[in-house]
């Protein structure tokens, strides 16, 4: 089990540990539900150095990007980034993935640079998988142990975090980042970026200087009751907002157009991995969806894997991800059902052991 540059740090502050993709991680420290309405309603700083990154730099970076995943990285400016995935040439997903277009100060002449954002259960099958579809003119660079990521999430976050740099933080829009010096430590790139729909930042810095990184920003943002928070409440936030998770709501069988993904899918940007086949889904339709679903008279949660079934008991589906909502106190989840299920507003039954539970489809978000 690996460790990240700040894993000492969590064990001192009495975080419960578990292991997560191959990482010693903080799952809790004050509790769920508390860590959750913290960056809810003010800042929270969570370490996520066990994300994966890699450098896509050459005169063809962009050619490679863009036959590996869905989206169009070519509208990308320099200081952008946008949410993509990456299809696996048989109609399924390998990856969800953050896509930047780096500032060419360290490319020569043509070059363009870009970093990749993977998530740490698949940083060794991404990897591979990207190498081995770079037939173009592009050195690609596993910086994943070499970096160190904190998110710093919530509506307090800018305001927490200004007196650490003279980036004006208030003004990085959605999905924009800099490189900039930050807590005295250069070159740390500051996205405008999250995973909780709560509004914040990630940093992304040299892993050699994170545990600097996380100290400072403590420090700095004591007036704002700054908290730490473990990834049980990453996971809450990130469901309450309807974002996928890999591997629950996202996998190799399921298809972008199935999971709602339809928005990062290009198939007009030129050809790409599985496009023909991702056009022909979004002309055609598909016969199951990924939906959203509230259990506003229960408390049992639905869990991963429970069936969905219709009215007369018929199985037209499975949960994918399950909890009970902090923000709302009743439970939420989400789950693929049969197309003709997928209307805001279907009643739909959750099989939990004996009992059905009744749920109603609805858009996402769920706050």
């Amino acid at each position: 089990m690996k460790n990240t540059p700040l894993t000492e740090k969590h064990v001192a502050l009495g975080a419960r540990m578990a292991e997560f993709a191959g990482y010693n991680m903080p799952i809790s420290y004050a509790g769920i539900k508390e860590e959750h309405l913290q960056v809810r309603n003010k800042v929270g700083v969570f370490d996520v150095s066990h994300m994966g990154e890699f450098i896509v730099r050459g005169k063809e970076a962009l050619a490679l990007i863009q036959q590996v995943t869905t989206n169009d990285a070519a509208r990308l400016e320099i200081g952008e980034a946008q949410y993509s995935c990456f299809p696996n040439g048989k109609g399924g997903i390998i990856d969800d993935c953050l896509v930047y277009r780096l500032p060419e100060d360290n490319c020569a002449e043509g070059e363009q640079a870009f970093m990749l954002v993977v998530n740490a259960s698949n940083i060794d099958k991404d990897w591979e998988w990207v190498s081995r579809h770079n037939h173009f003119d592009t050195r690609l660079i596993n910086i994943s142990d070499q970096t160190g990521l904190l998110a710093v999430q919530g509506p307090l976050a800018a305001d927490a975090l200004q007196p650490l740099t003279d980036v004006a933080l208030k003004s990085l829009k959605y999905y924009t980042f800099t490189k900039g010096s930050f807590a005295g430590i250069d070159n740390v790139l500051i996205s405008a970026t999250g995973y909780t729909g709560a509004g914040g930042f990630e940093l992304y810095v040299d892993s050699s200087r994170a545990a600097e990184l996380w100290d400072k920003i403590f420090a700095a943002g004591a007036a704002y009751d700054i908290q730490p928070i473990g990834l049980g409440a990453r996971d809450t936030l990130r469901l309450e907002m309807g974002y996928c998770l890999y591997g629950n709501d996202i996998d190799d069988a399921t298809s972008p157009i199935e999971a709602g993904l339809g928005w990062i899918t290009k198939t007009k940007k030129g050809d790409f991995i599985n496009r023909d086949l991702f056009a022909r889904q979004r002309e055609e339709g598909v016969n199951r969806k990924l939906v959203g679903f509230i259990l506003p008279d229960e408390r049992r949660v639905p869990r991963h894997d429970y069936p969905i079934e219709d009215a007369e008991g018929q199985t037209i589906g499975k949960v994918t991800s399950g909890t009970m909502s902090p923000s709302l106190d009743y439970p939420i989840g989400m789950g693929y059902v049969e197309t003709a299920f997928s209307a805001p507003g279907s009643t739909i039954y959750v099989l939990a052991g004996k009992k059905r539970l009744e749920a109603q489809v609805t858009k996402p978000p769920f706050v």
